[in-house]
């Protein structure tokens, strides 16, 4: 996840799980782990679409 300032990067399976992040404040990782797991599975299904599997 993506944002002016830094990224987070965050592992979907086998459970969420922040991998790590830069240029990002205290509480933004929290914040965008938040946003994935709320999506989770919509992202899943479009990674799956988009690479097979």
């Amino acid at each position: 996840m993506a944002h002016p300032h830094g990224e987070a990067k965050f592992w979907l399976q086998p459970s969420l799980t922040l991998a790590n992040h830069t240029g990002l404040s205290k509480h933004e990782p929290a914040d965008a782990e938040r946003v994935v797991a709320r999506h989770l599975q919509e992202i899943i299904d479009a990674w799956h679409e988009h690479f097979g599997g």
